[in-house]
């Protein structure tokens, strides 16, 4: 693509931030130095005997430190736990195998094709936008599934393939905490809120999961529209300006397939195809693998329905109910592979793309390939994220931002908007929204409540500073993720690329995040069900 339009001074500075960023050492090595450098730290604070109180604990958490007898045993006897334990793996590796059949044999374009062919192009970034920030119903699965999908809706509509990519990771990530159906997370954030309040002398509402679900369905909608317009407007005109590349790397998928047994040169030649052939027209035996694929999803959609939703169903908890915590909301993983792979296989059988069942677990291992990077990465980050655990630094750093907020004395909603901050920031070091509420609800709950703030009303404001700043933490292991999958595209991609791209989205969401929980703050409007803003 000839670059025809001079770079603006907004491209400028990201090309700046891009450079710099790139220049960092590799991923793995980066991260075996913060390794060592938590070590040592850890190690100081540990012989000075460093200790922090997090408040409603009986006992104060000490520092511990790596080059100490004890962190040098917990690092030989937990080596391998901390990789195999990495939470990320889990999903990961698992999705990744019924996502890549769903890819490969060509289900997803021809999805696309029969559904958005006809989509107005303008509506497209505002739809992956909608779709990214509504997604973490599907927890962490969102990470894995909507970017590339979104990438794959702009192609076929003839606009910028890495626009969608890149929207679709920036939309889940910097909008993550909200949405508006109730996820896990609001029955995981109400469960810590409660156990902070229990105590109080006058607590308020009690915070259930629905607490924050007005608040939600308006963020969801506005994150959607600026989501949108980010990507029509900054996003993608930067690309086309840098003249970045529309079509994947090409990739010896021929070698992948080989698994004991000579590869069907045909089927190699199907499953390479399928998911760059993105013209409008479907062909009949297209057409009658989706309408099959189609009947494959809704039958076991049934099932999953049947399954959990009578009474003595055993995915439920042992109140009867689904949330705060149920089998079937620990299942998430295990339905999405089901909803994906079992549609796949139809398509794939009946389409042709598959041959035999063999060719299954040789379209499987083409995803285990393209994410054998992450893989190799995901030892190192499993060591770094259990040691920063373990030695109790991100409890102390977070306790320690909790408490010098609390000593400037802020009152009113500028001390509401410092919070945001606060966790806006803590969140580039602890990316698990469940750890950082549990360590700042601890401290600011209180503390807003005897202000006379609703304990529901400080937790809306924690979910704005959760989510906005974690696309652009090298802390996010799905960042990591992204940026295999940024790769595919652009090989020399680093570090720094993946900040560039994401940060355009990053101020726009927090102020205008921001600017809703204020609307609701001065009119005075519930957050959610019987919470308002002042108890």
């Amino acid at each position: 693509m000839t670059t025809t339009t001079a770079p603006t001074r907004t491209d400028r500075a990201l090309a700046t931030v891009e450079r710099v960023g790139n220049r960092l050492p590799d991923p793995f090595l980066l991260f075996l130095g913060l390794f060592l450098l938590v070590g040592v730290i850890s190690t100081v604070l540990s012989l000075i005997g460093t200790s922090v109180t997090i408040p409603g604990a009986d006992e104060e958490t000490a520092v511990r430190g790596l080059f100490t007898g004890e962190g040098l045993t917990w690092l030989t006897v937990n080596l391998g736990a901390n990789f195999i334990g990495f939470p990320p793996l889990v999903t990961v590796v698992t999705i990744l195998l019924a996502v890549t059949v769903a890819e490969r044999t060509g289900l997803l374009a021809a999805a696309i094709r029969a559904s958005l062919g006809s989509a107005p192009r303008w509506l497209l970034p505002y739809a992956v936008g909608f779709v990214g920030v509504n997604a973490s119903v599907m927890a962490d699965a969102a990470f894995i599934v909507v970017p590339p999908l979104a990438a794959m809706v702009f192609k076929a509509a003839g606009r910028h393939p890495i626009a969608g990519l890149v929207g679709g990771f920036a939309a889940v990530g910097a909008g993550y905490s909200t949405s508006m159906l109730v996820t896990s997370l609001d029955a995981l954030f109400a469960g810590i809120t409660n156990a902070v309040t229990a105590g109080l002398p006058d607590p308020g509402a009690t915070v259930t999961p629905i607490s924050n679900l007005w608040f939600n369905i308006a963020s969801s909608v506005v994150l959607a529209l600026v989501a949108g317009l980010v990507i029509d407007k900054l996003v993608e005109p930067r690309l086309v300006r840098d003249g970045a590349p529309t079509d994947m790397v090409a990739e010896e998928d021929d070698a992948s397939l080989e698994g004991g047994a000579q590869a069907d040169d045909e089927v190699a030649a199907a499953l390479r195809a399928a998911p760059t052939d993105l013209s409008p027209d479907l062909a009949p035996d297209e057409r009658r693998g989706l309408r099959v694929a189609g009947l494959v999803f809704v039958a076991l959609a049934i099932v999953v329905l049947v399954a959990v939703l009578p009474g003595g169903s055993p995915w439920r908890n042992e109140d009867g109910a689904f949330l705060p915590e149920s089998p079937l909301l620990d299942s998430t993983v295990f339905i999405v592979f089901v909803l994906f792979l079992g549609p796949a296989l139809a398509y794939g059988f009946v389409s042709g793309s598959l041959r035999q069942a063999a060719d299954v677990p040789k379209v499987m291992g083409l995803g285990i390939k393209d994410m054998s990077a992450f893989i190799v990465l995901a030892f190192m980050l499993g060591q770094f994220i259990a040691l920063f655990n373990w030695t109790n630094v991100g409890s102390a750093l977070a306790v320690a931002g909790a408490d010098g907020l609390e000593s400037i004395g802020l009152t009113g909603y500028p001390a509401i908007i410092g919070f945001i901050l606060l966790a806006s920031v803590l969140n580039l070091f602890i990316v698990s929204g469940s750890s950082m509420w549990t360590l700042m609800g601890a401290v600011f709950v209180p503390l807003f409540a005897l202000l006379g703030y609703e304990p529901g009303f400080v937790q809306a404001a924690f979910r704005v500073g959760d989510s906005a700043t974690q696309v652009i933490t090298p802390m996010n292991p799905y960042i990591w993720i992204f940026l295999v999958m940024l790769k595919r595209y652009e090989p020399e991609a680093g570090l720094g690329t993946v900040i560039s791209r994401m940060l355009p989205f990053v101020v726009p969401f927090w102020i205008s995040w921001v600017a809703v929980l204020t609307i609701f703050y001065v009119t005075g409007a519930d957050v959610g069900p019987g919470v308002g803003i002042r108890i």
